[in-house]
């Protein structure tokens, strides 16, 4: 309890300065760029279209019963946060090593200012997915989305996401200061994850005993439970409800110790 008392506290004294790396990481991101945040909008909506194209139009994939555009796009939006959140939050401390090494700032701010900048570009990625599912109210697909109370879980479930994220971040700034190679090498573990994630196919397509498996992966029971909810209309199970909250929270209690226990090495690998 005290040292959640004290993270707290850290947390809103250094207030001003996550607002500053979260406002730095804005410019930076849509300098010179003519269209701005509006690619936060565009970006899923380009993607949903390509992947439609080819997995659907090509390849023949389609899931039965549901709008297959709302499907793809629910995987792509929630895959795409924690692809760019981790792989950031990654490179976080390595990146201001002026900063560290001139004043004290709590280190554990930099990933988290990274997952927070990446989350303002879901919530903003959120829109088009929303208006998408209304246009399937009016014809968009062969079959249109749900519209349901069970839409206020989707808050929990995108929390979830987001602590998970960020104890995948704290993991992995804190081993890339001693790895540089993990830059490289987790490029490849996201390419690998991101097939292994149903994010345009459904599981049911592979052997039950590769189903059983896949359930283990977090993305998974992520991206599954938003789309019970929007394609199915369907609350997710409470074991469901509960995994994902344990996966969440015992990820980031993890990710917690293990750059606790490494941070105060920092200073002389970065």
């Amino acid at each position: 309890m005290t040292q959640i008392k004290k993270i707290w506290s850290n947390f809103k004294r250094y207030q001003f300065l996550m607002s500053q790396l979260i406002s730095r990481d804005f410019k930076v991101k849509y300098k010179r760029s003519v269209l701005g945040v509006v690619w936060s909008l565009l970006y899923p909506v380009l993607m949903m279209a390509v992947m439609a194209m080819v997995f659907s139009q090509m390849f023949r994939f389609k899931v039965e019963g549901v709008n297959y555009l709302v499907y793809l796009m629910t995987g792509i939006v929630m895959f795409q946060y924690f692809s760019e959140a981790s792989n950031t939050a990654m490179t976080s401390v390595v990146g201001n090593f002026g900063l560290l090494n001139k004043v004290y700032i709590p280190k554990y701010i930099f990933p988290l200012a990274k997952c927070l900048f990446v989350g303002i570009n879901f919530v903003l990625t959120l829109i088009p997915w929303f208006i998408l599912i209304i246009l399937t109210q009016f014809g968009l697909g062969t079959y249109p989305a749900s519209i349901n109370w069970y839409y206020l879980l989707l808050p929990y479930i995108f929390l979830c996401l987001f602590i998970f994220t960020v104890g995948m971040g704290l993991f992995l700034s804190c081993i890339s200061v001693f790895l540089r190679d993990v830059f490289y090498i987790y490029g490849i573990i996201l390419t690998i994850w991101q097939y292994f994630t149903p994010v345009f196919y459904t599981i049911e397509i592979l052997p039950p005993s590769l189903q059983s498996l896949f359930k283990f992966n977090p993305l998974y029971q992520f991206i599954t439970a938003a789309r019970e909810i929007v394609l199915y209309g369907r609350c997710p199970s409470i074991t469901s409800i509960v995994v994902m909250g344990v996966m969440a929270v015992g990820t980031l209690l993890i990710g917690g110790f293990i750059f606790k226990k490494k941070q105060d090495k920092f200073i002389y690998y970065i």
